[in-house]
């Protein structure tokens, strides 16, 4: 007895041609999606990754991944706006109850004292919950927060800084990170550099004008063979 075994895949040279280019549309999106976000707070750049055989599987070969470097970190006005010197992400609380991981630190404050994101988002604290003043500052800057992400306040009556909490940090797994590095009065743009995106969209859009070249030989040939059948 013997047993046989294989994969094979008929595919024609039009339809190569096609998943080429839908490929290469895609790839030049994600690298305008990391254009538009150049200037944008907390924003980390997107990187397009291409599995074997993407000649035969065409767009479903392509998945991104997450370039989790540090930004540019720069002087903000508000004393409540935060950035990340190292790696990781605040929690953010839905009011549906889902959790989302940002590196934009745009927080401010509403008038029952939480601490919310520039979206209205909760902020967590380290132990899990939402973090909320136990005293309105009279001014923002009396709003300390240090390198672990503690935030104090100075209470007027006693004369002396008040705890109002931890913002947490965690790594993209969930996990705590011990040394935060949160920056005071700063915000994180994206890690985005745009020569790297420009030189890295020139290969793709020449991969993709060739495609394009092919498709347009291959689809003039059958033409001409189907006419010169036509009228056989």
């Amino acid at each position: 007895m013997r047993l046989q075994g294989g994969v094979s895949l008929s595919k024609s040279g039009l339809g190569m041609s096609i998943s080429a280019m839908h490929l290469g549309m895609e790839m030049m999106g994600i690298g305008s999606e990391n254009v538009t976000g150049s200037d944008k707070v907390g924003y980390q750049r997107k990187e397009a990754v291409v599995s074997s055989f993407a000649q035969y599987i065409g767009v479903h070969a392509l998945s991104t991944a997450v370039d989790d470097q540090v930004g540019r970190i720069i002087v903000s006005q508000s004393p409540l706006d935060c950035a990340l010197s190292e790696k990781g992400y605040f929690q953010l609380l839905h009011k549906d109850g889902t959790i989302e991981l940002t590196r934009d630190g745009r927080f401010h404050l509403d008038k029952d004292g939480n601490l919310l994101s520039v979206k209205g988002h909760s902020v967590l604290s380290a132990g899990g919950q939402p973090i909320v003043f136990p005293i309105m500052p009279a001014e923002l800057k009396d709003v300390k927060i240090s390198k672990d992400g503690s935030i104090s306040i100075f209470d007027p009556q006693t004369r002396k800084m008040a705890d109002a909490g931890k913002i947490a940090v965690v790594s993209s797994e969930g996990a705590i990170v011990t040394e935060p590095c949160v920056e005071q009065q700063c915000l994180e743009y994206s890690n985005v550099s745009l020569q790297q995106e420009f030189m890295e969209l020139v290969p793709v859009k020449r991969n993709f004008d060739a495609n394009r070249q092919l498709f347009m030989l291959q689809n003039s040939k059958l033409s001409r063979a189907i006419q010169e059948l036509g009228s056989a």
